[in-house]
C-alpha cells in the first residue's frame, strides 16, 4: 500500500486545525493509502502548535516541524518535503480552499504512472477583481520572458512522486519561488480543474504587499529580462543624447551659440536620472539575492518536532 504525505504550512491557524483534519478524515476514510500528515508551523504566535500537539495525541499519522520564527510559506513548504517520507506528497493549505475531496482524483493520476500531478483553478471569480487582475498580469509577464513556463492559476495545490521530491531536495537556493522550482525541475504532468472554494476558517496572511514582493521574488528568480531592459535603455538613451549632441553642434556652427532652455534640459536632466535610478534599484535587487546565497545560511530553524526521530531537534540546515 502506497504511503502519502500531506504537507501543510501553517500560520496562526490555531482555529483552522480540528475542522481541516476532519474534512481531511472524511474524504479520505476509503483512500487505497497510508496517509501521513506533516504541519509545518511556520513561527505562528498563537496556540497553533498546541492544537497539533493535541491532534497528534489522539491520532496516528500526524507529524509537525515547528519553527523558531517565521521564515515564510516558501520555505515551509520546502521544509515539509524535506522532512516527508511517503511514496508521494501532495502539499495543500488548511483553510480548505484546497478541497481534500481532490486528493483521490490526484492519486489515481499518480498510480496511472503521472508523476506529478496539478490541481488548477477553472476560474478565478471567487477573487477580488485587483487580485485577479494582478494574478493575470504576473502570469503573463512571467511566461512572456522566462525560459520556464508556470501553469497559470496553479496554486501550491499539487501531487509530487518521491523522484519529484528528490529532485527539489537537491536545489540549494535560498530565496524561493516554489512555483516556479515545481516548473523548472520538470518531470511529465497533468491536470484537474476544479472551483476554488471560498476560504473555511481564519484569514489570508498574504496582503497585497507580500503578493507584489513574493511576485517581484519569482520574477527576479527565473528571469533576467529587468538587467536586459536596463541595458537596452541604456543604449537608446546614449543613442539619443549622441544624435541631440549632434543636433547642437551643427546648430552652433549654422547659427552661432544659442543659450539652451531651461526646460528641455532638465527633461533630459532628470529623464536621464530617473532610468540611472532604476536600473541601479534592478541591479541591486538582482545583487541582493546574490549576497543571500553566498552567505549559505540554513532555510530554517526548528525549535520542535512531533512524530520524527525525536521531538526536539537542533538548528536543520535547509
Amino acid at each position: 500500500m502506497a504511503i502519502l504525505d500531506i504537507i501543510v504550512p501553517v500560520y496562526n491557524e490555531e482555529a483552522a486545525i480540528q475542522p481541516f483534519y476532519t474534512a481531511l478524515t472524511e474524504a479520505l476514510h476509503n483512500l487505497d493509502a497510508t496517509i501521513h500528515v506533516y504541519f509545518v508551523d511556520d513561527g505562528s504566535r498563537d496556540t497553533t502548535f498546541v492544537e497539533i500537539k493535541k491532534l497528534h495525541q489522539r491520532a496516528q499519522g500526524i507529524h509537525a516541524i515547528k519553527f523558531s520564527r517565521n521564515f515564510g510559506k516558501e520555505i515551509a513548504i520546502s521544509a515539509g518535503l524535506k522532512y516527508c517520507k511517503g511514496d508521494a506528497a501532495i502539499v495543500m493549505d488548511i483553510d480548505l480552499q484546497d478541497p481534500p475531496e481532490l486528493i483521490p482524483r490526484m492519486l489515481n493520476e499518480w498510480k496511472s504512472g503521472v508523476p506529478v500531478v496539478l490541481a488548477q483553478r477553472s476560474s478565478r471569480a471567487s477573487d477580488q477583481v485587483l487580485k485577479s487582475v494582478s494574478a493575470y498580469c504576473f502570469y503573463a509577464f512571467i511566461n512572456m520572458f522566462s525560459r520556464i513556463q508556470i501553469p497559470k492559476n496553479v496554486g501550491d495545490f499539487r501531487l509530487l512522486d518521491r523522484e519529484v521530491i528528490d529532485a527539489l531536495n537537491t536545489l540549494p537556493e535560498k530565496t524561493r519561488f516554489m512555483k516556479g522550482l515545481f516548473a523548472w525541475i520538470g518531470f511529465e504532468s497533468t491536470t484537474i480543474h476544479y472551483e476554488r472554494p471560498a476560504r473555511a476558517h481564519g484569514k489570508t496572511k498574504f496582503s497585497y504587499w507580500k503578493l507584489w514582493n513574493l511576485a517581484l521574488q519569482a520574477i527576479t528568480s527565473f528571469s533576467d529580462i529587468f538587467i536586459r531592459l536596463s541595458t537596452y535603455f541604456g543604449v537608446i538613451i546614449t543613442c539619443l543624447s549622441m544624435g541631440y549632441g549632434a543636433y547642437l553642434v551643427g546648430r552652433t556652427i549654422i547659427h552661432g551659440i544659442q543659450v539652451p532652455g531651461y526646460a528641455s534640459l532638465m527633461v533630459v536632466i532628470l529623464v536621464s536620472n530617473g532610468i540611472i535610478l532604476m536600473t541601479l534599484g534592478v541591479m541591486g535587487e538582482y545583487i541582493a539575492r546574490i549576497f543571500i546565497e553566498v552567505k549559505n545560511r540554513p532555510l530554517f530553524v526548528v525549535s520542535h518536532t512531533l512524530g520524527l526521530n525525536a521531538d526536539r531537534t537542533p538548528p536543520h540546515n535547509g
